[in-house]
């Protein structure tokens, strides 16, 4: 089952920065690297990057351009720009632009699921969390047929259940769950024991 998953996405937006913690906080320093946006403007994305990295085992900073993407490493979004996961060789590396809002939003979960789907295809494992809209929905959608294992968290734990249904109605989430479980399900299609 596990194709030797290597990246780990995950997208959230409204409630995500508390769901997020949940997420990642018990994730060994072995794991996979994670590459993370949440909508957030870019005055707070430094502040929350530290809130994880002081909560989590892994490492956690503010994403910069061409940063490696590596296990035990944890990179977010910054606020305000688009973040996407380029391919070079066997690594992945970061690509930080100043550009337009997608689908209303910089940083965009959507412009990251379609960079990592691209980039890292049945090797990905993309997570979408609580938030309103429908930004990161199609991007899954992606991911999902390039090959990667898709969570969605679900109605019952979501703050807003919009961008995870919009995900599971477009049949982009292969297994929906609850936000406690989501932790363990990352560690199990990664083979560790959960």
């Amino acid at each position: 089952m596990n194709q030797k998953r290597n990246l780990i996405a995950i997208g959230a937006s409204t409630g995500g920065t508390e769901a997020i913690i949940k997420v990642v906080k018990d994730l060994p320093v072995t794991t996979p690297g994670i590459v993370i946006t949440q909508h957030m403007p870019g005055n707070f994305t430094p502040m929350y990057a530290e809130r994880l990295n002081r909560l989590s085992k892994m490492e956690v900073r503010e994403a910069k351009h061409g940063d490696l993407v590596h296990p035990g490493l944890m990179l977010l979004a910054p606020g305000g720009k688009q973040m996407r996961v380029i391919r070079i060789g066997d690594s992945y590396h970061i690509s930080v632009t100043e550009e337009e809002k997608y689908n209303g939003h910089a940083p965009s979960v959507d412009v990251l699921f379609h960079s990592v789907a691209h980039a890292a295809g049945k090797q990905a494992i993309g997570v979408i969390l609580t938030g309103m809209g429908a930004d990161g929905a199609r991007g899954l959608l992606e991911m999902k047929k390039a090959g990667a294992y898709t969570i969605g968290q679900d109605k019952a734990s979501c703050i807003v259940y919009g961008m995870p249904m919009e995900a599971y109605e477009m049949g982009a989430v292969t297994r929906q769950a609850p936000l406690d479980l989501i932790g363990s399900l990352i560690l199990s299609e990664l083979g560790e024991n959960a």
